[in-house]
């Protein structure tokens, strides 16, 4: 604690805000194991109802990081994913033997911290010619776990913790447990550690709202071209893994489309430097025609709708959107696919990087000009990409 989760403190007190307040979480969770820990030396060995009991004060921390993450985008995201990832590597504490579902502490430590890493880069990358306290911050973190924790429980308890053969019963030994009712947490193995299992999209599948793939949408009329892939283009012959993308019209940000129970539909420019999309619902003629590369765009919240995006943008963020196509030229930064079901993405330009995170159901479409793509995943199911072949521009799988 002294050596690694001072540093990481010292610089999310430089920072301030949701960095800091989600680093205080983070320790405090280390601090909630500690004392566990101090328990266990003087505790019976439960069974696995009385395990998870026992475990609830780590539960109750995590729970807390978890809810940080949720709800609209925060700027600080990546920090605040990294951070809560990171804490399912204090599961190791979890482990009662080879029979027990996960692998052995050392091990889990740093499986673990992989599942962080894949946020935590994206901090490193956002900040590193920005500001060097935030890439301070993402390196003391990882170093808190790798070689911190890592080393701790190697040096101390290899083979998981070691229980008292003569002290007392656990429901005694344990904690405070949180309030009843409480959500679930983010899902650390093993499932026997926490009372609920991770959560998943609604939907393992995507929807057939739009029957066929994106094949061609010219920029100067934009329901020209539309095809569909035949399917002996595809790699694996599936049908629910096409869709149309029906763009008969165009659709300003001046228009007035119908309501979502999540709130009023936004299609607006904020600040002059974030488009914002949001609570679409049934709209497939949405279109940003007047952007610029340092602009963002921010969709959110939308469904069985479609965007096009004529121009070339920093930024493409889609966030808890389900039946969603977007249609972009090109990209400065990256593309992102947050927390979505059944959504569908064509790159007509150009794209550095495409992830996609937490989403069940995506397909990427990418043009000749984006073959060269870095795509990253974490935590989804269901992805296929498409690339065009042939003199008429067909998509493969």
């Amino acid at each position: 604690m002294a050596q690694y989760a001072a540093r990481v403190s010292a610089a999310a007190e430089k920072i301030g805000g949701q960095v800091l307040d989600v680093t205080k979480l983070v320790l405090e969770a280390f601090s909630v194991q500690k004392k566990l820990l101090i328990e266990i030396k003087q505790t019976q060995k439960p069974d696995m109802a009385g395990l998870v009991e026992f475990l609830k004060p780590l539960n109750e921390v995590i729970l807390k990081v978890n809810a940080m993450t949720e709800g609209r985008r925060s700027d600080f995201f990546n920090h605040l994913k990294s951070a809560g990832d990171s804490l399912s590597a204090l599961a190791w504490i979890a482990y009662t033997g080879k029979d027990c579902g996960m692998s052995m502490p050392i091990a889990h430590v740093e499986e673990s911290w992989q599942m962080a890493e894949f946020y935590n880069n994206k901090v490193l990358v956002e900040y590193r010619n920005k500001d060097q306290i935030h890439v301070e911050w993402a390196k003391a973190l990882k170093e808190l776990y790798l070689p911190g924790l890592r080393d701790y429980v190697k040096s101390h308890y290899p083979l998981g913790p070691v229980w008292s053969a003569s002290g007392k019963k656990a429901s005694s030994a344990a904690l405070k447990a949180p309030p009843p009712g409480a959500p679930a947490p983010p899902p650390p193995p093993p499932a026997s550690l926490f009372s609920s299992e991770p959560s998943q999209p609604s939907s393992s599948n995507p929807k057939q709202g739009m029957s066929a793939v994106f094949q061609e949408i010219s920029s100067g009329n934009v329901s020209v071209g539309l095809k569909k892939v035949t399917a002996d283009m595809k790699t694996k012959n599936r049908t629910d893994r096409t869709g149309v993308v029906s763009a008969s019209g165009k659709e300003t940000h001046s228009s007035s489309p119908s309501f979502s129970k999540a709130g009023p539909p936004k299609l607006e420019l904020q600040m002059g430097r974030k488009w914002a999309v949001e609570n679409q619902i049934g709209r497939k003629n949405l279109v940003i025609d007047d952007c610029d590369a340092k602009q963002s765009v921010y969709i959110y919240g939308c469904k069985d709708s479609v965007l096009q995006i004529q121009g070339k943008v920093n930024n493409i963020t889609i966030d808890k959107c389900t039946k969603m196509g977007v249609v972009f030229k090109d990209v400065v930064a990256a593309c992102e696919v947050v927390n979505c079901n059944g959504v569908e993405v064509q790159c007509q330009g150009s794209a550095p990087t495409i992830s996609v995170d937490n989403t069940s159901g995506c397909q990427l479409y990418l043009s000749k000009d984006s073959l060269g793509t870095s795509i990253t995943t974490a935590k989804s199911s269901e992805i296929n990409v498409l690339v065009p072949t042939g003199p008429d521009g067909d998509w493969v799988s």
